[in-house]
């Protein structure tokens, strides 16, 4: 509240000092080369495709194929047929709601010449199988920022960087943050994202290969395509806040899976420690949704579907037959409420609704 207002009171409202110290502080997070604030995910990825599109030899020309998850936000789907892209929509496993790198090959195999790989519910996927398709990848880490792979044993492309000194002196490596194994990165940083600004994204060139021409796009962007220094502020704070915020979901989200552990619901396979984020507590249900939204809501506590805004629930008609585990997903999939300020007495209903939702 306080970095907003300070904001309000001086009249730094649209993109200026704060939105550049935001940027920053995304590329000492995550690494990244370079990055632009902008307005909203959906911009960030017209960004990044217009930064790819200008490529020599990159064969993204208006009218291809590119290929996006079921469970992905919509608004994936609606910005690429705006520009003329055509979009292929590709099915999820059950166990982690990510799309499978086996539909994935599929694409590429039906002409697909990009992957927007959606790291949905803060779940990373294993890099490795999806470089080796050979197509450029757009990540959209807005679940899953600041989140970090695993430190590969063997040398190479895919090794770590010194990390943090533990308290026995050694630096223990850490791999590098989501995002930055792909060509661009769109950190989203919406209303239920796991940084927020109330509004917008950054968009992250993890290499200076592609920094040079989205520094380009970006230098010549209009005012009202960037990130307003309003935003910016509450988005600042929510970074520096972030290692608190996420080890106080953590705790949460072991409460929330220990109560689940003799029930007939689960929730997603995941990484341990930093290789995911703690983005809400999705359960896939054995049960209808419905049923146990009103047995929650009878204890005074709301839940709502994990996948109301994604690209099946969209065209839900039209994909259900060729995304039948996304489909499946979209009607059983619960998110139950985690924040960090929950507060003890809200935390233990809802470990007690966990524990008998029938």
């Amino acid at each position: 509240m306080e970095a907003v207002l300070v904001c309000m009171v001086d009249e730094r409202l649209g993109p200026g000092e704060v939105c550049t110290r935001l940027v920053q502080s995304v590329k000492e997070y995550t690494e990244c080369d370079g990055a632009v604030a902008l307005r909203s995910p959906s911009l960030a990825l017209e960004y990044a495709l217009a930064a790819l599109a200008s490529t020599e030899g990159s064969g993204l020309e208006k009218g291809c194929s590119v290929m996006v998850s079921a469970l992905a936000p919509y608004w994936q789907l609606l910005t690429l047929e705006k520009l003329g892209y055509r979009p292929l929509v590709l099915d999820v496993s059950e166990e982690d709601g990510l799309v499978t790198l086996d539909a994935c090959a599929e694409g590429v195999r039906q002409g697909g010449k990009l992957l927007v790989l959606t790291e949905s519910m803060g779940v990373m996927p294993d890099m490795d199988g999806f470089l080796s398709l050979g197509v450029p990848i757009i990540e959209d880490v807005s679940q899953s920022a600041l989140a970090r792979y695993p430190v590969k044993e063997t040398a190479g492309e895919l090794g770590g960087r010194s990390g943090e000194e533990s308290a026995d002196g050694v630096n223990k490596p850490k791999g590098k943050s989501a995002g930055m194994y792909s060509s661009y990165a769109i950190f989203g940083m919406e209303d239920r994202d796991i940084v927020t600004a109330g509004g917008g994204a950054v968009l992250m060139a993890p290499t200076r290969k592609a920094w040079i021409p989205l520094k380009a796009l970006a230098d010549k962007a209009p005012y009202t395509d960037l990130m307003p220094d309003m935003n910016a502020s509450l988005a600042f704070v929510e970074l520096k806040e972030y290692s608190r915020n996420e080890a106080v979901r953590r705790e949460l989200f072991g409460l929330y899976s220990r109560a689940i552990m003799s029930g007939r619901h689960k929730t997603y396979t995941r990484g341990e420690g930093e290789s995911s984020t703690v983005y809400s507590f999705p359960l896939v249900l054995n049960t209808g949704f419905k049923d146990v939204k009103s047995y929650a809501q009878k204890k005074g506590i709301e839940v709502r579907q994990a996948y109301e805004n994604s690209v099946i629930a969209l065209r839900q008609e039209e994909l259900s037959s060729s995304c039948i585990c996304a489909n499946s997903l979209l009607l059983r999939c619960a998110l139950f409420p985690l924040y960090p300020r929950l507060g003890q007495k809200d935390a233990s209903r809802i470990v007690k609704v966990l524990q008998s939702i029938p």
